[in-house]
Formats: C-alpha cells, structure tokens, sequence
C-alpha cells in the first residue's frame, strides 16, 4: 500500500452507557480527519443520535454500510453492531452495555484480519460488564493477542509526543506480580519494545530504561531480591543483544528528577508503577498502543468515564490522538519494513557470482 493511500480506521464503540460516543462524536465534527482517512465506526448509529441529541452536538455526516468500503467521498461510515432496540443508561454499567461493546470489537477485529479495516482505534470498555463466556480477558490487549496475534506476544505501550511507558506485566493484581516477573519475560518485553520503538516509532537506536520492583530498588537486598535475582540479569541479558537497556531504576526518583525525559522508552514493571505517572503528564493526549501484533491497535488512555457520561464534558483529543497515531504507526511500519528489505545485498551477491563468471571465462580464453 501506498503511504499516500487513504486509510480505513476502524473504531469500536466501546460502552455505550461511558463517553465514547461523546468523544469520537467530538473528534469526528473536525472535517479535516477525513482527509486522512475513512472513519469506519462499529455501533449504532441510533445510539450516536442519541448521544448527538442528547448533548447538542454538531451533526455528523454518517453512511450506513454492511461492510467498510473504499470510497473516497468523505463521509464516516457505520455499521450496526447491536440490535435497534438495545437500551442506553448513561454512566450505568449494565450486561447490556458489555455484550454490545464486545459485538462491536469482535466485528472489528474480523474486518481487520479480513483486510477491510486499515488500523484499529479501540474506545474505552468497563473490564466488568464485557466480561462472558466468550470473553474471558482482563482487557483489549489479551483479547487481541490470542484473537489475531498468530502467536505473537503483545506489549502494552502508553505514549505521548513526551514519554513511552511499556508494561512488564498489565492487567494484575498487585499481589501476583512478583511470582509473574522472570528474566525470561522482562527480556521478552525489552525486545519487543526495542522492536516498536524502531519500526513504529521510527526511532533508530532507543535508550531504555527499566524500573525496580520495590522501593529504593530494593536496597541492595533489604527490600527485596527482584532487582538482583531477576531484573538486573534481564538488563545484561538485553545489552548483551545489543539492546540499550539501563537500569533498574526506583521509581519515584526516577519520575520526580525528571529523568524520564532522557530515555526514548520506560519499561515499568506493573500497571500502576508506570501508568500513574504517565497519565498525570498526559492524560488528555495520551495513548495506548497495542505493539508486537502483526496489525496496529490504539486507544484513548482514559476509562468510560461514567461520572460524566452524556454530560457534554468528556475531552476528546486522547480519541484524536489514538486515531492519529494509528496512522503515523502504519506508515511508519510501511517506511521501516521497505528501508530493511535490503535489496543491495542480493544485487551485490549475484554481481560477485557474475564477476567470478567473467574472471573463469578469461581464464579459459588464457589458456
């Protein structure tokens, strides 16, 4: 695909009872996206009218489609993805609620795979409500590696044009993490962050740094062995594979110094420990970016936000952003995948072949 092609972004609906209607309403009224890009939304457009109506938004020009096409008029197209009658109850969290966001992300994912949709733009989903016999995952990114990974691994990256924050581990209860950190997965983590930070990112030779597990990264053992025994082997391990990696880090120094700012990416160790800080900087701009999938997946960084749902509150630019970066990631990737293809070393392979050809030729014109 061309990098001048106009891209196909799909994006879920989310919980229809939370603000991502409000937000990708919001983000769709500047006209100029549809320059970019075909908005492909997986919903209702009933739903969206309510929403429309119910807050006095601008309206918004959408086709009705049975599937995303290729045309390049600027209209966002819809596709309905729940019944005609389901009930809205803002900033309720109902069943109703999960299973038409689930009926939206399953959609979208297929026309991913299918090739349909260019990219995918994720809104927000309450973890409780969608969760079912068919969807038994703590999130969007465990959805979407066991989905349409191909037995890929995914990392969760929460970025802005500031700071890069990846995951060691994410959705987790806090007592669980440290049985879950091994060498093994802090170095796996470090090579597919290495890996986005280049190919997605377009960052030649990323500096990572790596938080500790425990305060004051562990005190030299007085407050814990992570650092020793598990984190500090993963380092070595990586720099050994030619990956600049630093660290272990304490956390809170390391943010409150403003260290941060001299490393391309931040690996945390668990979801809180790198995701508070990050959303303090830039909780209306930033975005979660699903790295290491053959296909690319962003989202806003905030939650459903029922407290204000329906309310004409909701910021929309971490919607924009999501849908934007989406963008710059697939391009970038077409820019890095044809930049290493490296079509010099065959063409340098067969000459050498052929200039061994001539000099035996002549030496048998010789003789």
């Amino acid at each position: 695909m061309s990098l001048n092609t106009k891209l196909r972004v799909g994006i879920t609906h989310g919980d229809i009872n939370g603000i991502g209607y409000e937000v990708i309403l919001k983000t769709l009224e500047d006209n100029r996206l549809l320059e970019l890009c075909t908005p492909v939304i997986y919903g209702s457009a009933k739903v969206a009218a309510f929403y429309r109506k119910a807050m006095n938004l601008p309206p918004v020009n959408f086709q009705t489609v049975s599937k995303p096409t290729g045309n390049s008029d600027e209209r966002i197209q819809i596709i309905n993805v729940i019944p005609e009658d389901t009930k809205i109850e803002p900033g309720q969290s109902t069943r109703t609620a999960g299973e038409a966001a689930f009926a939206a992300l399953e959609q979208a994912t297929a026309d991913l795979v299918q090739g349909n949709i260019d990219v995918l733009v994720t809104s927000p989903i309450n973890k409780q409500n969608i969760h079912s016999d068919t969807f038994t995952f703590p999130g969007h990114t465990e959805y979407l590696e066991s989905s349409v990974g191909n037995g890929n691994k995914a990392l969760m990256i929460l970025c802005n044009d500031r700071m890069r924050v990846a995951l060691a581990t994410t959705h987790l209860p806090v007592s669980k993490i440290s049985e879950i950190l091994t060498p093994e997965l802090i170095l796996q983590k470090l090579e597919l962050f290495a890996q986005s930070l280049k190919r997605d990112f377009r960052i030649h030779a990323p500096r990572i740094a790596v938080l500790a597990l425990n305060p004051h990264a562990g005190d030299n053992g007085l407050m814990g062995s992570e650092e020793a025994d598990i984190i500090k082997p993963a380092i070595d391990e990586a720099q050994n594979r030619k990956i600049l990696a630093f660290g272990p880090y304490s956390a809170d120094g390391f943010f409150g110094s403003g260290a941060w700012a001299t490393f391309d990416g931040i690996l945390a160790m668990y979801h809180d420990q790198g995701l508070a800080p990050f959303k303090l900087l830039a909780m209306d701009e930033g975005v979660n970016v699903t790295a290491g999938l053959p296909f690319v997946r962003t989202s806003p960084d905030h939650g459903t936000a029922y407290d204000i749902a329906a309310r004409g509150l909701a910021n929309p630019n971490s919607m924009r952003q999501a849908i934007y970066t989406a963008i710059d990631i697939y391009r970038n990737r077409l820019r890095y995948d044809e930049a290493h293809r490296n079509p010099l070393k065959k063409q340098f392979v067969e000459r050498r072949k052929d200039d061994v050809k001539l000099d035996l030729t002549k030496e048998e014109e010789d003789n």
